[in-house]
């Protein structure tokens, strides 16, 4: 049975942002899948382009082990997406903005401190699973 966009995004996302579990989120890939970072700036924590599931789980273990002690989480009740499907039914797009809450107040105002982060992700899917993701996003926001 074929998997829709929105439960290869769900899964997607869930073994990725939410659980950081680099061998399920490279599960979500075909065994020759492309995960391309075209934002991520030279000698950054993450290569721009990652082919096959074990180059992708060893890169994102590492980023993951390295993030974990700045990582913060984001909240769910405040982020949002939406997925745009196009004449080619094995390609969609995720319009994805996440919110993470702050620690701290650095404006002075009593409040905690929020940042959104806006990115989008194109999927390119080949039996039920991500043959290409090209994600566009500035990781350094994320910490």
């Amino acid at each position: 049975m074929s998997r829709t966009p929105q439960q290869i995004f769900e899964s997607y996302v869930h073994a990725g942002a939410l659980t950081q579990n680099a061998a399920a989120l490279a599960e979500q890939f075909t065994e020759d899948g492309v995960l391309e970072l075209p934002l991520m700036p030279p000698g950054a924590a993450l290569p721009r382009r990652m082919v096959g599931r074990e180059e992708i789980r060893d890169a994102m273990a590492a980023y993951y082990e390295r993030q974990a002690k700045d990582q913060r989480a984001p909240n769910l009740e405040k982020s949002g997406f939406v997925l745009h499907t196009t004449a080619d039914p094995d390609v969609f797009i995720a319009e994805i903005d996440t919110v993470f809450d702050g620690g701290g107040d650095g404006d002075g105002d009593g409040h905690r401190d929020t940042d959104t982060v806006s990115l989008v992700q194109i999927f390119r899917i080949r039996d039920g699973k991500i043959a290409r993701l090209r994600d566009y996003f500035a990781p350094e926001l994320t910490s």
